[in-house]
C-alpha cells in the first residue's frame, strides 16, 4: 500500500502527481490502486491552491509499504512536528519505504532519516538545505536520490519521476513504461539528471534568439559557429555575437557547449550508446574533448555519470 502524507498548504502536484503515477501502475498490473493520504488531523486538508484533499490519520499506516511525503510552503511547520516525525521514524525502523517530493526533504531531514544519506531537493532551496542539515550528502542537480529505502526528489513534477523510478522497482520496466506511457510523459528521466534546462538559464530564452537556439538544439552535430549562426539569423558576425551576448547573458560559443552537455548528458545517462557516439553526434567530435567539458560542467567525466544514474 501506498502513502502520502500532507499537511495544510503542501503542494497539491507533489501529493497527485504520485498518486496518479502508482494508480496507473496498479491498474497495468491488473490490480486495484490501494492508495492512503495522510494527515497528523484527518479531514479536509487544504494546499496552497486552495484546492483541498481527503485524509485519514495516521492509524490507517499499519499495511503501508511506501510512503511520500509532499512539500511546499508550510512544510516548515510540518517539519517542526513531534508528531509527524515520531510517526516517521517508527515506518521507518518498520522497514518502510520512505520518500519525499520536493521540499519535503525538510520533514525526513528533521526527522533524522537523511542523516549520512545522499539527497536532494528543489535547487532553489540548496543553501538554506545544506546550512540547516550538514549531515546530509546533499546533491543538489539530481532529479531524485536513492540510498537504500530512503528516497528523495526535485521540485513539484520530479515527484512523478521519482514514483516512476519505484514503479520499475516495485514492478519493473515494462509497467513503468507503461505508466509513463499513459501519462503523456516523452520520457523517463533518470535520477542522475540535471534540474536544469540550458535553454530557461539563459536571460530571455524566448526572446529573438529563442527560434534561433531551438534550431541549434535539434542540429548539434553542425559547426555551430559564430559565423554559422550569425548567417542564420541574418546578421554580421559581430553584430551578432553583441546583441546576442546582450539579450541571452552569455556568448554564442558558451550557449553552444551548455546545450551539447545538457544533450550529450541526457543521452550519456539514458541510453546505452558509446561515448564516442554521443560525442559525435552532440557536436563535441573528440570524447576526450567531452570529456573535459563534463568535468568543467559536471565535475565528474561521462563513464561517471552512467554508472551513478544506472546505480540511481
Amino acid at each position: 500500500m501506498i502513502g502520502i502524507l500532507i499537511f495544510p498548504d503542501f503542494q497539491l502536484l507533489d501529493a497527485a502527481g504520485p498518486i496518479s503515477a502508482f494508480e496507473i501502475a496498479a491498474r497495468c498490473t491488473g490490480k486495484t490502486p490501494a492508495i492512503r493520504v495522510l494527515a497528523v488531523r484527518p479531514g479536509l486538508v487544504r494546499s496552497s491552491s486552495g484546492v483541498e484533499m481527503m485524509a485519514r490519520d495516521f492509524k490507517a499506516a499499519n499495511a503501508i509499504t511506501t510512503l511520500v511525503v509532499a512539500g511546499g510552503v508550510g512544510v516548515a511547520d510540518a517539519a517542526r512536528c513531534e508528531v509527524t516525525r515520531a510517526f516517521l521514524q517508527r515506518l521507518a525502523k518498520r522497514g518502510v519505504r520512505v520518500a519525499s517530493v520536493c521540499s519535503g526533504a525538510y520533514v525526513l531531514a528533521e526527522a533524522g532519516l537523511l542523516d549520512g544519506r545522499r539527497a536532494t531537493t528543489h535547487w532553489g532551496r540548496t543553501r538554506d538545505f545544506v546550512a540547516r542539515f550538514p549531515k546530509v550528502k546533499f546533491e543538489p542537480d539530481q532529479i531524485f536520490t536513492q540510498d537504500d529505502n530512503v528516497w528523495t526528489s526535485a521540485g513539484i513534477s520530479a515527484g512523478i519521476d521519482l514514483a516512476l523510478a519505484m514503479i520499475t522497482e516495485d514492478h519493473g520496466e515494462e509497467i513503468a513504461q507503461q505508466t509513463a506511457r499513459q501519462l503523456v510523459l516523452y520520457h523517463r528521466r533518470s535520477g542522475g539528471q540535471s534540474q536544469f534546462s540550458s535553454l530557461l538559464e539563459l536571460k530571455t530564452p524566448n526572446g529573438r534568439f529563442g527560434a534561433l537556439l531551438s534550431w541549434a538544439r535539434e542540429n548539434l552535430d553542425a559547426p555551430l559557429t559564430v559565423e554559422d549562426l550569425a548567417d542564420r539569423a541574418g546578421m554580421s558576425a559581430r553584430h551578432f555575437a553583441r546583441a546576442f551576448a546582450a539579450e541571452t547573458g552569455t556568448t554564442p560559443s558558451k550557449a553552444i557547449e551548455r546545450l551539447r552537455l545538457e544533450v550529450a548528458r541526457e543521452r550519456v545517462q539514458s541510453s546505452r550508446e558509446a561515448i564516442e557516439l554521443v560525442a559525435e553526434t552532440t557536436g563535441f567530435r573528440d570524447p576526450e574533448r567531452m570529456r573535459r567539458a563534463f568535468i568543467r560542467a559536471f565535475g565528474q567525466p561521462p563513464q561517471a555519470l552512467r554508472r551513478a544514474a544506472r546505480a540511481g
